[in-house]
C-alpha cells in the first residue's frame, strides 16, 4: 500500500506475488502495467472492500498512516504488516524484514549491502571537501523539513542539513539561516515542484542559493519513497551539493538565474 513496498518487491524480483497496490507505485513501478495487479488506495485512505477484492495473502503499508484507514485495513481480517521508517537504518530493516516474509532473505541482504556501498562511495568521494548548509523540504506551504533519512543523504553527501527532520517550519527561519543550497522534494508532485515561486519567498532571493543558481527540484520518488530509489536521491544530492566532485544526476532541475529565473534540466 505504499511505494516504498512496492519497489522493494521489484528489487527482489517478485512483482508476480503482488495482488494488488496503488497508483502511486504504478508511477514508480511502471512494469506493474504488464502484470494483473489491482489497484487500490494506500495507507492513508485505503477500505476494506477492494482489499478484499484482491483476495491477498498478507497485507503491507507503510507511513503515511491514517485511524480510519488503519482501521479498515485491520478490519478485512487479513495478516497485516506496518512499517514506519524515520532513518535509514529503518528502511535496511525494512526492506530485510520484506525480503524474509517473500522467503527471498538472501537477496535482500544482497539488495541492502549493495544500497551500503553506493552511499559510502558517495561519502568518500565527498571527504574531505566543503560543507555547504542544505535545506531540503518535502512540502512547501506549510514548509516542513525532509526527513530524517533525506538529512543522513545530505550528510553523506557532503552537506550539513538545516533543521530539524520531519519538522513544520517557517520561510522567516530558513530565510535567516541563509542557506548554499536549496533542494525541492514535494510528496506527490514528481518532478514539478515550482522553483520560481521558492526563490520569490520574501527574503529567500537574496538567500546564497539563491544568489548562486543552487536552488534544485529532485524527483519527489528519489527522496521521499524509503526504499532503494533513495540511491538515485543521493545520486541527486551529491550533484547538487558539490557539483565540481559529481556529475549530473537524472532527476535533478536547478533554477539558473534569479533576476531571470529559468530552470534548467541536469541530466
Amino acid at each position: 500500500m505504499q511505494p516504498s513496498i512496492t519497489v522493494t518487491l521489484r528489487d527482489l524480483d517478485l512483482l508476480d506475488r503482488l495482488a494488488a497496490c496503488t497508483k502511486y507505485c504504478l508511477e514508480v513501478c511502471p512494469e506493474i502495467s504488464r502484470t494483473q495487479c489491482s489497484i487500490v488506495e494506500d495507507s492513508w485512505t485505503t477500505k476494506a472492500g477492494p482489499v478484499l477484492a484482491a483476495k491477498p495473502d498478507m497485507v503491507l503499508a507503510s507511513v503515511p498512516y491514517q485511524l480510519d484507514a488503519l482501521a479498515e485495513i485491520i478490519k478485512c481480517g487479513i495478516p497485516f504488516l506496518g512499517f514506519a521508517p524515520k532513518c535509514l537504518v529503518d528502511v535496511f530493516a525494512d526492506i530485510a524484514a520484506i525480503a524474509r516474509i517473500m522467503g527471498a532473505e538472501a537477496r535482500g541482504l544482497e539488495l541492502i549491502a549493495r544500497m551500503q556501498r553506493e552511499i559510502n562511495a558517495v561519502r568518500q568521494a565527498a571527504s574531505g571537501a566543503d560543507s555547504p548548509l542544505v535545506f531540503c523540504e518535502e512540502w512547501g506551504k506549510p514548509l516542513f523539513v525532509s526527513q530524517r533519512w533525506v538529512a543522513e543523504l545530505v550528510e553523506a553527501a557532503g552537506g550539513r542539513f538545516l533543521g530539524e527532520p520531519g519538522k513544520q517550519v517557517t520561510m522567516e527561519e530558513i530565510a535567516a539561516a541563509n542557506p548554499d543550497v536549496v533542494v525541492a522534494a514535494w510528496c506527490g508532485a514528481g518532478d514539478r515542484v515550482p522553483l520560481e515561486k521558492i526563490v520569490a519567498r520574501a527574503g529567500w532571493e537574496q538567500t546564497k542559493a539563491a544568489q548562486n543558481s543552487r536552488v534544485y527540484c529532485v524527483n519527489d520518488e528519489f527522496l521521499n519513497t524509503p526504499a532503494s530509489t533513495l540511491i538515485q536521491g543521493l545520486q541527486a544530492l551529491a550533484s547538487a551539493i558539490h557539483p565540481e566532485l559529481f556529475p549530473p544526476a537524472t532527476g535533478l532541475r536547478r533554477i539558473e538565474c534569479v533576476a531571470s529565473p529559468r530552470v534548467a534540466q541536469i541530466e
